[in-house]
């Protein structure tokens, strides 16, 4: 029956506060006692005494100077043959080198307990290494039987000093000739010290290393742009179709196209690129005012459009508002539910957690109507600042356009005087030219020069009358333009004094509504004046009393409107505001919902009169 032992590989990694700690890989070995080679160069190659089950030395000639045994050489990681290159180490685990055996020559590892060789910076895209400490002995093929393992090696650059350069083909072989850096080489079994030597090994800066990484990063850089342009030109929005070139066949294709609604927006930019081409001549000029023309027949078209949709939106306004109007109906039906069911007949028969449920279902209902009633007045009110407003802009409009048509005449008049002013200057030089030829010119064609002189005199004597009407005319309009520039100004102080007295007016309501006492020492003795308003007065009282958490002016007037469509809202919070010991009026909400609320109060006001 064959036996076997449990092998374990131990580790001493540095721990955080550099105290050295023992821990205990899982992974075993597990190696068959009938043979005791192998697990001696198992413990050899740990560096330790091989032993037995019972303690006795398997092996006899384990050396503990050097750590083996002489006759069994150890396996390392970069022994010829075996091509196996170490996996990466972390930075806070401590390296456990071998003894490295090459067929000229030995390298013994470093003392684990020295700190590891400095190295300069890493160059980019480094292959070359420095090596230094050779032996006086070493030869180029010494070198290469070393090195040749850690990968392919390009060129050697030897020294006579004791160092080389050494350039491989990638740039991870470097890593592993770094591995090599500190340990002791010695030229076969010999102790002379032109045979040994402590390796140093070290990044080193080569001008063709780094040319191969500009090229490669150069390329990259390409294939980075490239890639960028590739995906801009996918992305980019396709470009328009070229416009074709004006001919009569394109243009009657162009002048059927703008008679069609749906390939108009289309005809019209061929249009005018064809007329900021410059194609416009005397020959093709009847053809483009014919789609000049054709483009103007779509003004009427688009107004049409715009007033269609106009009265849509209008349209929509009017349903949303009734619909609005309809959903506050309904919030005041549920309202008033919760408050019928809030009074003591109903409300004492209720659990606590339904009494509770029906409190707070009472208060989200008020909120939301509140909000809703608050939106609905302020369409109102916007209506009313529109009307207000157009009522403005027209009249202020008018006044305008007469202006700017007085204005527009002015210019015109000028115009036309400094046109006239050239032409009498231009037949007054031609004049001067004939009588200046007259001299010189023979008698016989005397006849003809002075028929021409009295032609001229007359147009000259017509154009001067003309003038002179016509700078009759410009002062006259002048005079006009100021009269109503006057007439303006007055309208205008007019506008200020009524928007004066409205403002005096409403601070005098808001006064009136504000005070109590200006109030009783203004009113007359008897506050109803006639039968409708005690009617009135009698059907509030009784509104009021079945609302007892008061009720606004608005729910109280299309309570109202449905006994009688031409009560005033005004009227009605006129003639409660003048009964104080009846009604009285108060704030309820907070912040957005806050609302005026009045409340009927004729029981107290009964006690105090």
């Amino acid at each position: 029956m064959q036996r076997f032992f449990w092998l374990w590989v131990y580790e001493m990694p540095i721990a955080a506060d550099n105290s050295r700690t023992l821990n205990v890989d899982s992974t075993a070995m597990t190696l068959p006692m009938s043979d005791p080679t192998a697990w001696a160069t198992a413990m050899n190659n740990l560096g330790m005494t091989p032993l037995g089950i019972a303690g006795q030395p398997i092996l006899p000639d384990f050396d503990p100077a050097l750590g083996m045994m002489t006759g069994i050489p150890p396996i390392t990681p970069m022994m010829p043959g075996l091509g196996i290159v170490p996996p990466p180490i972390p930075p806070d685990m401590p390296v456990v080198k071998e003894i490295i055996h090459c067929k000229s020559c030995t390298l013994f590892p470093p003392n684990p307990n020295l700190p590891p060789p400095a190295t300069r910076e890493r160059p980019p895209g480094c292959k070359t290494v420095f090596v230094g400490g050779l032996p006086e002995n070493g030869t180029e093929q010494i070198i290469v039987e070393v090195f040749e393992q850690c990968g392919e090696i390009i060129a050697i650059r030897k020294s006579k000093k004791n160092f080389c350069h050494i350039r491989f083909a990638e740039e991870y072989m470097v890593d592993k000739a770094l591995y090599l850096s500190g340990y002791r080489i010695r030229l076969g079994s010999s102790t002379d010290k032109k045979d040994t030597g402590r390796l140093h090994v070290d990044f080193a800066q080569a001008r063709d290393d780094l040319y191969e990484w500009e090229c490669k990063q150069r390329m990259l850089a390409r294939e980075e742009r490239h890639r960028r342009r590739m995906e801009e030109e996918r992305l980019r929005p396709p470009s328009p179709p070229p416009v074709v070139h004006y001919s009569d066949h394109e243009c009657s294709i162009v002048a059927e196209k703008l008679k069609d609604d749906s390939k108009f927006s289309e005809a019209v930019q061929t249009l005018l690129t064809w007329i900021e081409r410059g194609e416009v001549n005397r020959r093709s000029a009847n053809n483009f005012y014919s789609m000049i023309q054709s483009a103007n027949s779509h003004v009427r078209r688009l107004v049409n459009e715009k007033a269609a949709h106009e009265k849509d939106m209008e349209e929509a306004k009017e349903k949303f508002k009734q619909a609005l109007s309809g959903i506050l109906i309904q919030f005041e039906q549920i309202v008033a539910v919760y408050h019928s069911a809030s009074k003591q007949k109903a409300w004492d028969h209720f659990t606590k957690a339904q009494r509770k449920n029906i409190s707070v279902w009472c208060k989200q209902a008020e909120e939301i109507r509140n909000i809703h009633n608050d939106e609905l007045m302020g369409i109102r009110r916007e209506e009313e600042m529109e009307m207000s407003d157009d009522e403005i802009e027209e009249t202020t409009e008018t006044k305008e356009t007469e202006e700017s048509a007085l204005v527009s005449q002015t210019e015109a008049l000028k115009e036309e005087n400094d046109s006239l002013r050239w032409q009498l200057d231009a037949y007054r030089n031609e004049v001067e030219l004939l009588k200046q030829e007259q001299g010189k010119a023979h008698r016989e064609d005397d006849p003809n020069k002075e028929q021409q002189l009295k032609l001229l005199q007359q147009a000259l004597q017509g154009m001067q009358q003309h003038l002179l009407k016509v700078q009759e005319e410009y002062k006259r309009k002048e005079a006009e333009l100021e009269k109503i520039k006057d007439d303006k100004l007055q309208v205008e102080k007019m506008l200020e004094n009524l928007k004066e007295k409205e403002s005096c007016a409403s601070r005098l309501c808001a006064s009136s509504q504000d005070s109590d006492y200006p109030l009783e020492k203004t009113l007359n003795s008897s506050p109803i004046k006639s039968e409708r308003e005690a009617l009135l007065v009698g059907i509030i009282s009784t509104f009021l009393h079945v609302h007892p958490f008061g009720a606004s002016i608005e729910y109280i007037c299309s309570y109202l409107h449905r006994l009688d469509n031409k009560i005033c809202t005004s009227d009605v919070e006129c003639l409660m505001s003048r009964l104080q010991h009846t009604f009285k009026q108060e704030m309820t909400g907070v912040g957005a919902s806050l609302e005026k609320r009045w409340k009927f109060c004729g029981f107290e006001g009964l006690k105090l009169t």
